[in-house]
């Protein structure tokens, strides 16, 4: 009865163009000597069998008849206390107080004048500049290489073109346009201003007899229109403030409703690209979480899957693909398609990682990318024997073994001794690339933690120590203790994890939860 599992898994002037106007107690006790061996960056690849250092030692308390702790809720990271206010660098104005950097397209002087004066009595803070025609606004217009959209849409500083706040466009300017887009409207001029300039707010002028074409200009795209001869100083600079203030609105809308697109499309992508286990009648409960490192990605170089065969094998695989750009990510769904495919063609153990390192071996961008791998096969136990147990077989390439987590609250790390390579770093065809396996029982109400290393990579504190492995087995400890759970586990976990490290982790992370579960599968 399989649920759905969540993967978890924004001054006009005589002439034109001229210018007027850590939790501390986990903190200490999980300190590292060093940083764990098993990042992914390119340049250092990890040895066959080396591990994270070890955390000194365990605390004192860990001990069986430790008395147990209350049930508590997930924890949450710490919330970064008010560092006060920033200093500052330089007297800086309010936007509602900040001079408005304004661009008048007018052919007519003398009008230009009287929007110059109009200015002057309404006493605001507007910094006028005067152009003729369209073709010399487009130039003043152009974006510069220190502007940005931010900058255009809240002005700038004094002669930088491309930072004006607004534009006021008297539409019986010539447009001088090559290839009107609608000659017939007399709005040609207006079309091609919010073209040229679709993040600057614009107002046009008309006189008495066109308000209509006002109206029209503002279904076109204008902010507002004034009617020549009606328009004072004050009604002016008003219409101005509320032309930017709505283009500023419009901005944030707009890039909200793209946002929202956005993460909606990202959702239904990270669907179908993160794996649906197949373990019908594995009587498993399955519990998993990925988090990219990348901020807004869609997935990073960790993968997983699960699947049962028909023999009734349970096969498990978590992975991680060294560096964290969109080939990685790629590379990632890739293996593990391969994967799930060479489950189902039969192949286990050596062969099929031997096969895998083929398949990464071309479809790889470079000779330096490498993965690493945990790969379980659990086999069903003899119903027909009493006391029978599950017996497992655990292949290593590179990558941190699981923790097995006892009933007495005291993770266990499997031994790594055995491990092999990372895939893509030796060649297997000369026999220099091997994958024993090592073999273990797993015992009534067995449970498995799989992970990849951005769990453990976690910085402790501002130094440089790690949490290690040692110290992600005794934070699990402490979580299980306090009565935690699959899903509440693996969260509060990677929850903590974060407040150590001093805010989100900065690898990609994928963590899995296995555990026997004789009643019904449960996804988490």
């Amino acid at each position: 009865m399989p649920a759905t599992g969540d993967g978890r898994a924004p001054g006009a002037t005589g002439s034109p163009g001229a210018q007027g106007g850590a939790r501390t107690g986990h903190a200490q006790d999980r300190s590292a000597p060093g940083a764990p061996a098993h990042g992914c960056a390119p340049d250092r690849a990890p040895a066959p069998g080396q591990h994270p250092a070890r955390t000194p030692e365990r605390r004192a308390d860990r001990r069986s008849d430790r008395p147990a702790r209350a049930t508590a809720p997930i924890p949450h990271p710490r919330s970064k206390a008010a560092a006060g206010p920033a200093p500052s660098t330089g007297p800086a104005a309010s936007p509602a107080t900040a001079p408005l950097k304004l661009l008048v397209i007018e052919d007519d002087a003398t009008d230009a004048q009287l929007l110059k004066a109009a200015v002057a009595d309404s006493g605001a803070p507007i910094e006028i500049h005067w152009t003729r025609g369209l073709d010399q606004a487009f130039g003043l217009l152009a974006p510069t290489s220190s502007g940005s959209r931010r900058s255009r849409s809240r002005g700038g500083d004094p002669g930088r073109g491309g930072d004006f706040s607004c534009v006021l466009l008297d539409l019986a300017a010539p447009a001088d346009l090559p290839h009107p887009s609608d000659p017939s409207d007399g709005l040609e001029g207006l079309h091609e201003l919010l073209r040229r300039a679709p993040h600057t707010a614009v107002v046009v002028l008309t006189d008495a007899a066109g308000a209509e074409l006002g109206a029209a200009a503002v279904a076109a795209g204008a902010q507002d229109f004034l009617i020549k001869n009606e328009t004072d100083g004050p009604l002016l600079a008003r219409a101005l403030r509320y032309a930017v203030e709505r283009k500023r609105a419009d901005e944030s809308q707009r890039r909200l409703v793209e946002a929202e697109l956005r993460g909606q499309e990202n959702a239904r992508l990270q669907r179908h690209l993160l794996p649906t286990p197949l373990l019908d009648g594995a009587n498993l409960s399955f519990t998993r979480r990925y988090r990219p490192g990348r901020r807004r990605a869609l997935l990073g170089g960790d993968f997983y899957d699960a699947v049962r065969t028909d023999d009734g094998t349970v096969h498990v695989v978590i992975g991680d693909v060294c560096g964290h750009g969109p080939d990685e990510a790629a590379l990632g769904v890739a293996l593990r398609i391969a994967w799930r495919t060479l489950v189902f063609a039969g192949l286990t153990g050596e062969t099929l990682l031997t096969t895998l390192q083929h398949v990464l071996e071309h479809e790889r961008r470079s000779d330096e990318i490498f993965a690493t791998l945990c790969m379980l096969t659990i086999e069903p136990a003899d119903a027909g024997a009493p006391g029978a147990v599950e017996r497992a077989r655990l292949y290593l390439a590179g990558h941190p073994p699981p923790l097995l987590l006892g009933e007495d609250h005291t993770p266990i790390g499997l031994p790594s001794e055995h491990a092999g390579p990372a895939l893509g770093l030796l060649p297997c065809d000369d026999g220099q690339a091997v994958w024993p396996s090592h073999t273990f029982e797993l015992r009534r109400g067995w449970r498995l933690l799989l992970y990849t290393d951005g769990l453990i990579e976690g910085r402790i504190g501002a130094g440089s120590l790690r949490l290690g492995q040692d110290g992600l087995a005794e934070l699990i400890g402490d979580h299980q203790s306090a009565g935690l759970t699959r899903g509440r586990l693996v969260d509060s976990a990677i929850a903590e994890v974060e407040e150590l490290n001093g805010g989100a982790l900065t690898d990609d992370v994928a963590v899995l939860l296995l555990e026997r579960n004789p009643t019904q599968l449960i996804l988490g």
